[in-house]
């Protein structure tokens, strides 16, 4: 238990004072360190937008269960929304919410909104249905089609989702090695999902010392 307490005590002060580290790229840098597809593409990129959940074990709380239910997993998790640069670091991580928070509800429940500046774009898969959410403040979310009761889609949106789709890339390469770290690639014991925020935040934050993140093309 000493040692157990040793380290909540050590990951919540390292997770303090690398929070004051601001990780959010200015647009000015955001663009210089751009790589070319994105340039052609998709200029306006801020931020690759990801939701991943960790493992945690079984809630003794029948409550506690249900909210960390994920349905996707079919096991109880936390689920965390990250954000990571075009240029393939990790910018933003929000605290986690229960493995049955959809989402949209990560993202509302985050500060992302406040962060981003109009006329940026953030890229995100299917499930990320925020425009609403963001339009107000002029930020565009670049998401593949939907199929709204069609049979199929017209051959350029698939070109165009595939296109889309080889750019996400970006933001799934860092959130795995976020999980090469042994206490995200398990079951988090009960004694830290109360830490579970301040662990994975320190995890992406040495993931993105890390050389090599994304592999520069031949």
């Amino acid at each position: 238990m000493t040692v157990s307490n040793i380290f909540v005590s050590m990951i919540s002060f390292i997770a303090e004072q690398w929070g004051k580290i601001n990780t959010w790229l200015s647009r000015s840098l955001t663009d210089y360190y751009m790589p070319e597809s994105f340039k052609k593409a998709y200029p306006s990129t801020r931020g690759i937008i990801d939701g991943t959940e960790v493992f945690i074990a079984k809630p003794s709380n029948p409550r506690l269960q249900q909210a960390t239910w994920s349905s996707y997993k079919n096991a109880n998790t936390v689920k965390v929304l990250v954000t990571g640069n075009p240029c393939g670091l990790i910018s933003h991580t929000a605290p986690a919410f229960g493995g049955a928070t959809s989402d949209r509800q990560i993202v509302e429940r985050s500060d992302l909104i406040n962060k981003c500046q109009k006329g940026d774009s953030l890229m995100a898969d299917r499930g990320f249905n925020v425009q609403d959410m963001f339009a107000p403040k002029g930020v565009t979310i670049n998401i593949p089609a939907f199929l709204k009761g069609r049979d199929h889609l017209p051959g350029t949106t698939l070109m165009k989702d595939r296109k889309l789709a080889r750019e996400r890339v970006h933001i799934e390469r860092p959130i795995g090695l976020t999980k090469t770290y042994t206490i995200l690639s398990q079951e988090l014991d009960a004694h830290y999902v109360n830490i579970a925020s301040e662990i994975f935040f320190v995890s992406a934050t040495l993931c993105n010392f890390r050389e090599n993140i994304v592999v520069k093309p031949k």
